[in-house]
């Protein structure tokens, strides 16, 4: 059955992934402290080739959607010249390679960019501290003018631009779990009357201006997209939720994307809302080509390959403590288990 896992996937016309199994985007929090990718990062992610496609840890799109530590950015010529060690490595072990661009919203922390108002849709608060600086508690942010989401927007696409300049074969855009863009798309978080809240055809506005206006800059081909339809990390579900999921996919479905990744940490979560798993919700109105993630094993991916459920499949911890990972599957060797020490070293 795993043996699906192994056969090539043509992505878009340029892309031909070698095998089925992505590298999930995973925060390491190594990068230098101007945030730009070190070495040793190139060195990870080269170890990590065989994957069908590497998603690279979540980078910055500018200095204001810093949320976490060391966390690597893509708006300096530092940080793109970093970047191209990374990508260069990755292509030289035959390996492919994807940027997620990120913005964390109302989880930023004006402690990483010198202070400054934390922009969201609305003034709604996160409770408690930043992961990794339990000294820092979330501040209240500031809802965003229609003035700064247009810059967002230009700044995303800048991003991506970037991110092609680094040597990516495209992006991913992070609109899941909770940050800037999920925080459109949930009425736990947007409260907003505008055009950007409300409804959801106006929730789901700067999604899909961020993605269409990425797609126009760098192409269809190299623009993907993670959601989140159950609200679980930072934010509380709504049943109203599912209105703007439905909304919103059926603009995606319309849409050319090299993907859509769907952003929960644990595919056996149910929601009611969904009417269970987000990943069934969210294929049976998604044809095209789709990637789960969420604790699989080799074998559970395989299956769920094979059951049309996904036609991708995104490894997470496994791939930490498994920088061969792809080998051992194929192999069928015993895997190395992944414990929490291992976030403390890049190997």
């Amino acid at each position: 059955m795993s043996d699906i896992l192994f056969h090539p996937f043509r992505l878009n016309a340029q892309l031909e992934l070698n095998n089925r199994i992505l590298m999930a985007p995973l925060t390491r929090c190594m990068a230098d402290d101007d945030l730009v990718p070190t070495a040793d990062m190139a060195a990870y992610y080269a170890r990590r080739a065989d994957a069908g496609l590497i998603i690279s840890e979540a980078t910055i799109i500018r200095p204001d959607g810093q949320g976490y530590p060391n966390t690597p950015g893509l708006y300096s010529a530092a940080q793109i010249e970093g970047w191209k060690q990374v990508t260069g490595a990755v292509h030289r072990a035959g390996g492919k390679i994807f940027a997620q661009l990120w913005h964390t919203g109302r989880v930023a922390h004006p402690h990483f960019f010198g202070g400054g108002d934390v922009l969201a849709p609305s003034a709604e608060k996160v409770e408690g501290t930043v992961p990794r600086r339990r000294d820092l508690t979330y501040v209240t942010p500031k809802p965003a003018s229609v003035e700064e989401i247009h810059q967002l927007v230009e700044d995303y696409t800048q991003a991506a631009a970037n991110a092609i300049e680094a040597g990516f074969d495209g992006v991913e855009i992070h609109g899941a779990n909770g940050y800037l863009i999920d925080q459109f798309l949930h009425y736990d978080s947007n409260k907003r009357t505008d055009e950007y809240g409300g409804t959801p055809e106006n929730m789901s506005r700067f999604a899909l201006e961020v993605t269409d206006a990425i797609a126009a800059r760098i192409g269809w081909e190299k623009t993907a997209l993670r959601i989140s339809p159950g609200a679980y990390f930072n934010m509380q579900g709504d049943a109203r939720d599912r209105q703007v999921f439905d909304y919103l996919l059926s603009e995606l479905q319309n849409r050319a994307l090299a993907y859509l990744h769907i952003g929960i940490f644990d595919d056996s979560m149910e929601f009611d809302y969904l009417d269970g798993r987000a990943s069934a919700y969210v294929r049976q109105r998604y044809n095209k080509t789709l990637v789960g993630v969420g604790g699989f094993s080799a074998q559970g991916a395989a299956q769920a390959i094979a059951d049309d459920k996904f036609d991708l499949i995104a490894i997470g911890r496994p791939f930490i403590a498994n920088p061969d990972y792809v080998a051992k599957v194929r192999k069928q060797e015993d895997l190395v288990e992944y414990r929490d020490d291992m976030l403390a070293t890049l190997v």
